[in-house]
């Protein structure tokens, strides 16, 4: 294996995220994974990757909404026998976030229920990150920018940000990053260093989620875009979504590398 993260596609054409990034010191993470209709995509390709039985060294779930954790859930329970797997990296909020005063999120909630459930076939192999946790996957190096805040309301603002250095290239995954959270972090990071990286994975499916001043912080050379295509053309413009603002946005920066989910899956080395 070799550095390389692997953008998976959505089989039906719909939002999800899902990574596979292997190293050239043989480690197989993956980041999110998508709905739970997407999972037997998911397991063939890992398997092309990685082998029959893929042995995967760290799974982290960036949040609790169902397009990101579905698929993780899925191979948890029926397919659990056809990898073998050393930790599962996260910190969601609890399922009563979603119920009480911050206001109610249904799918978040379900899918906090739903992990619940899940949650004692890798109990033992889970561990919560927090912001500035730094952790190793071999060659891998992660700096976590960013955890939930009780303060910030939304499952979205929840997502774990995460800042990857690999094969001498820095990558920043954002999960759903939402503006208030993307606040936060431009607060604490801005100044450091860390907030700068070669590639960006764009916030919340590329609408909606991290603002302009952000981006301009990470000042990226590629980016990663979990988008379907009638996302990706907000309905031609007609729709309700932030998708050709953030295009714009990009284009202004000077970004000329874009990786996007409608295309396919996409491998990029590192």
């Amino acid at each position: 294996m070799s550095n390389t993260i692997h953008m998976l596609q959505s089989v039906e054409d719909t939002i999800c995220n899902s990574f596979i990034i292997t190293t050239d010191d043989g480690k197989l993470i993956v980041m999110d994974g998508g709905h739970d209709n997407e999972a037997g995509y998911f397991l063939e390709y890992l398997k092309s990757v990685a082998g029959e039985k893929p042995h995967i060294d760290a799974w982290f779930l960036s949040h609790p909404h169902d397009d990101h954790v579905n698929v993780f859930f899925h191979v948890m329970e029926h397919h659990a026998d056809e990898i073998t797997l050393d930790r599962v990296y996260l910190n969601f909020p609890s399922k009563g976030f979603f119920e009480g005063e911050w206001g109610r999120d249904e799918s978040a909630a379900q899918t906090m229920a739903d992990f619940y459930r899940v949650l004692p076939r890798f109990a033992d192999k889970m561990r919560i990150l927090c912001g500035g946790d730094t952790l190793s996957v071999g060659d891998a190096k992660f700096f976590v920018l960013y955890s939930q805040d009780f303060e910030i309301k939304g499952c979205n603002n929840a997502s774990l940000v995460l800042r990857m250095e690999l094969g001498g290239k820095s990558v920043l995954f954002t999960g759903d990053c939402g503006p208030e959270a993307g606040k936060k972090i431009l607060r604490l990071w801005k100044d450091s260093g860390l907030l700068k990286c070669d590639i960006c994975q764009m916030a919340h499916h590329g609408q909606d989620g991290c603002e302009r001043d952000f981006y301009e912080a990470v000042s990226p050379e590629v980016c990663l875009w979990c988008t379907p295509s009638w996302l990706w053309t907000n309905a031609d413009g007609t729709g309700p979504f932030k998708t050709l603002i953030v295009r714009g946005w990009m284009e202004e920066l000077g970004v000329k590398t874009h990786y996007v989910m409608k295309d396919g899956t996409h491998v990029i080395d590192l």
